[in-house]
């Protein structure tokens, strides 16, 4: 029974992190630490450039399109791909399902 104990998930989480912080603790004595702390370490970087002092809002609504797109895709594969063709009520599940993501495409694209 005491073996066993050890061998439960929450156990073994418990034990790993422990084990992963006590290794962390032992490289920190090797990482490199300089003298003294510079400005330059608390400024954002972006590839070398300043950022900017105003936030930036990326806009994504032309991205929107594309990520719905292959959600539907790949669901629909999904569900065609693990349909068992056995008999044909299982196979018109899938036919439902193509139409659906046909119907979702028009819809998606439509202007």
């Amino acid at each position: 029974m005491g073996t066993t104990i050890l061998l439960s998930p929450p156990a073994v989480f418990i034990i790993v992190l422990l084990a992963a912080l006590c290794f962390a603790r032992m490289l920190s004595r090797l990482a490199y630490k300089p003298k003294e702390p510079s400005k330059s370490l608390t400024k954002a970087y972006s590839c070398g450039e300043e950022m900017p002092s105003h936030m930036i809002q990326p806009d994504y609504s032309q991205f929107f399109p594309f990520i719905f797109y292959f959600t539907m895709l790949h669901v629909v594969a999904l569900i065609v791909a693990t349909v068992p063709v056995a008999t044909i009520e299982t196979s018109v599940i899938a036919v439902v399902y193509i139409l659906g993501a046909i119907i979702g495409l028009f819809v998606l694209y439509r202007r």
